[in-house]
């Protein structure tokens, strides 16, 4: 990807992350994008080696993206996602119920814990 490298990451830069999880009968996977500050886009496609509801392959998504921004070095993450659920449960809004989406919400809650602003 030309123009943006990894070693020009600012810690203090709020960077977006973007974030689509799909499952279909033809498979499972993710959209990500991270974009700089400067309006740059790094893209990732995803295809999971599993089976996922949506709102399993959102939250892989968001797991996965923000694995990747921190490694990334980016610190500062603004995050955003079409999943009014997956959104609402990781601000705090609304309450999981299902073991598997608290599992999740606990990753997350462990990956927001590498980020000063998320």
């Amino acid at each position: 990807m030309a123009g943006i490298s990894l070693k020009d990451v600012s810690k203090a830069e709020k960077w977006l992350l973007h974030v689509d999880g799909s499952s279909t009968i033809q498979g499972n996977g993710a959209g990500i994008v991270i974009a700089s500050p400067q309006g740059e886009d790094l893209e990732f496609a995803v295809k999971f080696g599993f089976k996922a509801s949506n709102n399993e392959a959102e939250y892989e998504a968001l797991v996965i993206g923000m694995k990747m921004a921190y490694e990334a070095g980016v610190r500062h993450l603004i995050t955003c996602s079409d999943s009014q659920l997956i959104v609402k449960q990781v601000e705090g809004t609304y309450k999981a119920k299902e073991e598997n989406m608290i599992q999740y919400l606990r990753q997350i809650a462990k990956l927001k814990a590498n980020f000063d602003y998320f």
